[in-house]
């Protein structure tokens, strides 16, 4: 029997202990697990104390244990020594364009939006495809990794970046979520580990914890991820893989430099990591810059998806793979993908050939650039080494918030902007920031009439 009765007790989650059953730890965990994804638990619950709620249950300390172990691997919870355990505060927070009307009063800083007006280019593209006599041969199932006149287009763009690969070791994806999800499922199993920098991109975070792929914190600098840090890490608890946009992380909006770079490659080799490299900002990063991928050719994944760069609408995006991985990314296209529409790979072919994606990226440019002298106006840029062009600002905030309390609030204002929580992967005690968007609303405007809104909410709390 309980120590302790616990009839008009208010502990914070009562799990009904008629529903247990063998093994009692994964039972526990299940419990706590529907509680939490379905709303019965709110954000930044604390729990109650293990051996607390080990006594409600009538049960070992150690079954306890074993269960907010299991939810705390999952993301599910986290704990702050000396604090206890909560909920974790960003449970679903994938970031993705709502189809509803809700934030249509808004400014939008929130949603990285690519810039669309430059999609007059690639209608023209649309139109002109639509006139070739080979267009019916767009539509069938032949070459699932991408025609070859495709990858060759391909190859080419990511020529422009400083990344050059063999068309055979090239394949053409449906995005860049659509590639991520291909690399976890191919390459890596339930429970391994892969390196992230400790803010990054919440899809990334999500999908991970969709296939039970733990990701493990790496601390940073200026520079990005620390190597030192890294090799650390490897040494006392094996990896599998890494993870990093180095031309513009998402959402700290730093560049990693060539130094940086080849010293994290260095760490890459000698711990036999795979490299998923997510170039999806190449186009913003200083010219002459060349991938890590290129400086661990035997260990690279690396993505080049034309969302931001070219266009959000066309689902396409390039990946380039080291020899060992072509048969088993191969094999995932055939039975994950069947292939990418090659329509629209067609439409990204013609604006590469024809020339036009370069005056698209060279235009993005131009008005990322006029966009951040207005944020600099209104706020300071902290790091020298955050992208200059960047399409979104890291702004610390100097007060601590919940996430939903931190955006609602902002919402109530007339903006729509991102707490740091989302982007969290360990839930702790990190510094708190907002990730600022400057290329979603519709004009230089509408951006500025934003972030007074912003300056003046952050100064009023």
């Amino acid at each position: 029997m309980p120590v302790n009765s616990f009839e008009n007790y208010p502990i914070s989650w009562k799990p009904d202990q008629k529903q247990l059953v063998p093994p009692l730890y994964r039972s526990i965990a299940s419990l706590l697990e529907y509680d939490i994804l379905n709303g019965f638990l709110a954000p930044n619950t604390k729990l109650p104390p293990q051996r607390e709620l080990a006594d409600f249950l009538d049960i070992n300390l150690s079954t306890i244990t074993r269960a907010f172990k299991i939810c705390e691997v999952k993301g599910l919870i986290y704990a702050v020594t000396g604090r206890g355990t909560f909920v974790t505060p960003n449970i679903k927070n994938a970031i993705f364009m709502a189809g509803s009307d809700e934030n249509k009063n808004c400014i939008e800083m929130g949603i990285i939006k690519p810039l669309d007006s430059t999609n007059s280019f690639v209608a023209q593209a649309i139109k002109s495809i639509a006139t070739k006599e080979y267009l019916e041969n767009l539509l069938d199932y032949r070459h699932p990794l991408g025609m070859p006149y495709h990858r060759m287009a391909a190859k080419k763009w990511m020529q422009r970046f400083n990344m050059d690969v063999a068309i055979e070791n090239i394949a053409i994806t449906s995005g860049g979520q659509n590639s991520f999800s291909l690399i976890l499922m191919t390459l890596f199993h339930p429970g391994d580990k892969i390196a992230v920098d400790i803010y990054t991109y919440p899809n990334f975070i999500e999908l991970a914890k969709l296939l039970n792929i733990q990701l493990i914190p790496i601390e940073g600098d200026e520079l990005g991820m620390k190597p030192e840090r890294l090799d650390a890490v490897c040494r006392t608890n094996p990896l599998q893989g890494i993870y990093l946009s180095p031309s513009c992380n998402n959402p700290t909006a730093v560049t990693m430099n060539m130094d940086r770079r080849k010293e994290i490659a260095e760490v890459i080799n000698k711990h036999g990591l795979i490299l998923i490299e997510d170039d999806v900002y190449s186009f913003l990063a200083p010219n002459g810059y060349s991938p890590i991928s290129s400086f661990v050719p035997e260990r690279f994944v690396y993505i080049l998806s034309i969302a931001k760069s070219l266009s959000s609408g066309i689902r396409v995006a390039f990946i380039a793979y080291a020899n060992q991985f072509v048969e088993k990314i191969t094999y995932g296209i055939f039975n994950l993908n069947v292939k990418t529409s090659a329509l629209n790979a067609e439409i990204i072919t013609e604006l590469i050939n024809t020339g036009a994606a370069e005056q698209i990226i060279n235009k993005k440019r131009e008005i990322s650039q006029d966009r951040n002298r207005i944020y600099q106006k209104y706020f300071q840029i902290d790091h020298k080494r955050e992208n200059p062009i960047s399409f979104f600002r890291w702004l610390p905030l100097h007060k601590e918030w919940q996430l939903n309390q931190f955006e609602h609030i902002a919402l109530t204002r007339g903006i729509h902007v991102y707490h740091s929580h989302r982007f969290l992967v360990k839930k702790d005690e990190s510094p708190q920031f907002t990730r600022i968007s400057l290329t979603s609303p519709k004009d230089s405007d509408e951006l500025e009439n934003g972030l007074c809104i912003l300056k003046k909410f952050l100064l009023e709390s």
